[in-house]
């Protein structure tokens, strides 16, 4: 008799596992088409949010060659979507990272891997809610011509107590399924990436106008694309980094594999066709808002401490307009809201992978039967979100740019063991042909060194309590505190669960295995 819960059991004949350990988790299959997929890995990317958190900080690091850097963050991005994209063809699992990794590596990278998926994922919906609480207020301001309702924003108690009632709501949506959260991230993609048109078109024509809000614009050079005229290695690096996070999401598309039509294939294309319509974003509106308002410190300028790390909400007005400007918040709100809603699927599916593999405790694994979704892994998530948020803005004034920083970090980690993975799980077929060696092969390597060498340069940089917002924890940089404490914790946490679950960390429930040299169709 199989004991196992039942969002354990496999989809195949009898409910057993087939023989590499792989077990169906209770999913609700083929809810979303390639447009859906690619839909909710725009939305859980959240460009317009990661435009107005991120814009200003990376020209503050690398000046005008801010689009230089957003395209070399897009290269190892492309890199590892290409090992996503093959490592789901052959095992097409809701754990991604986790899964496969395992797989490739064994337990304790595995479960290392999955541990770093999930705290970046906190730490971004920490910062989301945050996003969203700050524009939400702003709006209520705008609509209603108060500044005093604008300026609850800056209550530490009001904002705290918005920011958790955001997070309740968007965990309640996720909480009921796919469908429900596909229907609404139509809309809120629509909407951003509608809005986003309208600000660069608006910036282009600002630029060079003469106003007074527009004299630190500059003219367009080429060399605004090259990274190699990057003053300085860690500037870059740092530069990197952001550009990084600002990609980050993408692969929620496989993460919800299980839940998409032609889930070996779909999810995979979905990824790619969600990085290019980033990049082609992220590119005009960096090229446009530095002709409009230039990279500088004064005025508008994006690196102006007292607005770059809420750009849109300083640009607004000058660019689009009272009318239209306020549209411009109504899309970051949306955009971080959106967001918000789908990170909870790569999280909520993660745990649900590793307890259903016994790496978590076994009622993580549990799916709700009406929605089909991994509920107690949802809600977790939304407490964890919760508890992160308002213990960092009680300790730290500058969290939001800090836990940034340290998400970049996270990110690094996991997509670099990741690509590794690929290559090392592919390892026998890599000569099969040219292909295979440079999808499963070259490409996934050259993504994690890239990866591997932003991740040691930046755990170098952060040490200094320049890097980041400033701040410092015992004369250690408070980024460097954030990222590396959050890796130990994970080290920690799999010591405990190592002891309670030792079946897997012997490898006896998802077994290593190299994939047997077939012929593709």
């Amino acid at each position: 008799m199989d004991t196992r819960p039942a969002a354990q059991v496999s989809d195949t004949v009898g409910g057993v596992p087939d023989g590499d350990g792989v077990r169906g988790k209770g999913l609700s299959g083929n809810s979303v088409g390639l447009l859906g997929s690619a839909v909710i890995g725009l939305s859980t990317v959240a460009p317009v949010y990661c435009l107005t958190s991120t814009l200003g900080s990376t020209a503050g690091e690398v000046g005008l060659r801010m689009p230089a850097v957003f395209l070399a963050g897009f290269l190892p991005m492309l890199l590892v979507a290409f090992a996503y994209r093959e490592l789901n063809k052959a095992v097409p699992d809701c754990g991604t990272s986790f899964t496969w990794t395992v797989k490739a590596f064994g337990p304790r990278l595995g479960w290392m891997c999955g541990w770093g998926l999930v705290i970046a994922t906190i730490i971004v919906l920490s910062n989301l809610a945050g996003v969203a609480t700050s524009y939400f207020w702003l709006l209520a301001g705008e609509l209603t011509g108060s500044e005093h309702v604008a300026a609850l924003e800056g209550n530490k108690a009001v904002h705290i107590v918005t920011c958790l009632a955001l997070i309740a709501v968007a965990t309640a949506v996720s909480y009921r399924g796919m469908q429900a959260t596909k229907g609404v991230q139509y809309a809120m993609v629509g909407l951003q990436l509608a809005v986003l048109a309208a600000f660069v078109a608006m910036a282009f024509a600002k630029a060079g106008s003469g106003g007074p809000d527009f004299s630190t614009g500059a003219h367009f050079s080429l060399s605004w694309l090259n990274p190699f005229a990057v003053q300085s290695f860690g500037a870059f690096t740092a530069g990197l980094s952001l550009s990084i996070f600002m990609y980050w999401g993408w692969d929620t598309c496989l993460t919800a594999n299980e839940e998409t039509t032609g889930s070996a294939r779909t999810p995979g294309r979905a990824a790619l066709i969600a990085m290019v319509v980033l990049v082609g974003s992220y590119l005009v509106t960096g090229v446009a808002a530095q002709m409009a308002v230039g990279s500088g410190t004064r005025g508008l300028g994006l690196a102006n401490p007292d607005s770059s790390d809420n750009v849109f909400a300083a640009l607004a007005g000058p660019v689009m307009g009272p009318g239209l400007g306020i549209a411009l918040f109504v899309a970051v709100l949306a955009s971080a809201v959106a967001s918000l809603q789908t990170t909870f699927i790569p999280v909520a599916r993660t745990v649900l992978a590793m307890s259903a593999y016994e790496a978590l405790p076994a009622s993580y694994a549990r799916v709700h039967p009406r929605f089909r979704v991994p509920g107690r892994a949802t809600v977790t998530a939304g407490v964890a979100t919760g508890v992160f948020y308002t213990v960092m803005t009680l300790v730290s004034e500058h969290v939001l740019t800090d836990t940034i920083y340290a998400l970049g970090l996270m990110i690094c980690f996991y997509y670099a063991l990741t690509a590794f993975a690929c290559a090392w799980y592919f390892r026998a077929e890599l000569r099969r042909s040219a292909r295979d060696l440079a999808f499963k092969g070259v490409f996934p390597v050259l993504g994690g060194v890239l990866l591997t060498a932003v991740f040691l340069k930046t755990l170098t940089d952060m040490w200094n309590p320049a890097y980041g917002s400033g701040s410092a924890v015992f004369g250690v940089g408070s980024v460097f505190v954030i990222g590396v404490g959050l890796l130990v914790l994970g080290f920690v946490l799999m010591l405990v669960m190592r002891r309670r679950s030792p079946a897997f960390f012997r490898g006896e429930v998802l077994t290593r295995q190299t994939p047997a040299l077939v012929v593709e169709e």
